[in-house]
C-alpha cells in the first residue's frame, strides 16, 4: 500500500484532496496543515509521495520541496497550484518537485497525476526507499583487491543515492575509503612495506600476491563497518595484522612528499574526509565525513 501525505493550510482543500486520493483502496492518506507539520510527519514515517499546497504559513510549499529534495530525495512531491502562485510553482519545479496540478482541476487531474508518478518504476522506488532507513553496513573481506574495489563502489553508490553527498563528494569519500582498504590489505594483513614499493613496485606486488597464499597472512580478514546518518558517514576499517605506530606517520604535505609512491593514501584520506583516526596499535582506522546542505541546495560543512 502506498502512503501519501497531503499538506495544505486550507481545511477545505485538504479535505478535498484527501477524499479524492482515499477513493483508491491501495493508498493510505495522511495530512498536515503546513510544511513544518509535514516534515514532522515524514520524520515519523517516510511516505511514498507528498501532495502539497504552495502558499502556507510556517513553511510554504517551495521550502517543503527544498527540504524533501535535500533530506528525502527519493520521495516525489506534487504541487497543488492556485492563482498567484505561478512564480513559486516554477521555482518549486526547478528545485525538484515531480509535477503539479492546478487546484481548479483537482477533481479531474490529481488522482491520475499521483497514479502515474507512483506507477513509475514501482519496484525500484521501493528498493531505493529502503535506503532511507539504512543506518549500518558491515562487511568481512578476504584479502582480495577485487572485493575491495566492489565494496568501494557499493559505498559510493549508497551514500550518493541516500543523498548524503553529491556526486563529487561521494567520489572523494570513495577515494579515501579505497586508500584505507588498500593500506589494510598491503600493509596490515600482508605486512608488505611501503619501502619496497619505493625501491621496486613489481617486487612489492609480487610479495603481496605470494603472501595471499601463505600462513599466517592468508587467514587474515578485513573488517569494515559503515555508519550512515543524514549528517555524516563514519567508516571503521580493521585489519588483522600486527599494526604500526600511528605517531610515526610522516607528514604527507612536506615538500617533495607528493613525488613519492608511498604516503599518497594518508594524504588523500586526510584531504577527502573531515577526520582520520587510528587506534593505539594502528590496525584500526576511522574515517569520518560530515555533510549538510544550505537552503539553496549547496553542500556545506556541518558545524555540529
Amino acid at each position: 500500500m502506498a502512503r501519501i501525505l497531503v499538506v495544505d493550510d486550507s481545511l477545505v482543500d485538504l479535505r478535498l484532496a484527501s477524499r479524492l486520493l482515499e477513493k483508491n483502496p491501495d493508498w493510505e492518506v495522511c495530512t498536515a496543515r503546513n510544511g513544518k507539520e509535514g516534515i514532522a510527519q515524514v520524520e515519523l514515517e517516510i511516505p511514498d509521495l507528498i501532495v502539497t499546497d504552495l502558499k502556507m504559513p510556517e513553511m510554504n510549499g517551495l521550502e517543503l520541496v527544498e527540504v524533501i529534495r535535500n533530506e528525502y530525495p527519493l520521495v516525489p512531491v506534487v504541487l497543488m497550484t492556485a492563482g498567484g502562485s505561478e512564480t513559486i510553482a516554477v521555482d518549486a519545479l526547478e528545485k525538484g518537485a515531480a509535477s503539479y496540478v492546478p487546484k481548479n482541476v483537482l477533481a479531474n487531474e490529481l488522482v491520475d497525476t499521483v497514479a502515474r508518478i507512483l506507477s513509475t518504476s514501482t519496484k525500484r522506488r521501493k528498493q531505493r526507499r529502503l535506503l532511507n532507513y539504512l543506518t549500518s553496513m558491515n562487511y568481512v573481506l578476504e584479502n582480495d583487491l577485487d572485493l575491495i574495489s566492489a565494496l568501494v563502489a557499493e559505498i559510493r553508490e549508497t551514500v550518493q543515492q541516500r543523498w548524503i553527498f553529491d556526486e563529487n563528494e561521494s567520489l572523494r569519500l570513495a577515494s579515501a575509503v579505497d586508500e584505507a582498504l588498500t593500506n589494510a590489505y598491503f600493509h596490515g594483513n600482508l605486512e608488505v612495506s611501503s619501502d619496497l614499493r619505493e625501491d621496486d613496485p613489481n617486487a612489492y606486488h609480487d610479495l603481496a600476491n605470494a603472501r595471499r597464499k601463505e600462513d599466517p597472512y592468508q587467514e587474515r580478514l578485513i573488517h569494515v563497518n559503515v555508519e550512515l546518518s543524514r549528517k555524516e558517514v563514519v567508516i571503521t576499517i580493521r585489519d588483522e595484522g600486527p599494526g604500526f605506530n600511528p605517531d610515526g606517520l610522516p607528514d604527507p604535505t612536506m615538500p617533495g612528499y607528493l613525488e613519492r609512491a608511498s604516503g599518497r593514501g594518508v594524504l588523500l584520506m586526510r584531504a577527502f574526509t573531515d577526520d582520520v583516526r587510528y587506534n593505539t596499535i594502528g590496525n584500526v582506522v576511522v574515517l569520518k565525513k560530515r555533510s549538510s546542505k544550505s537552503q539553496n541546495g549547496n553542500y556545506v560543512l556541518d558545524e555540529a
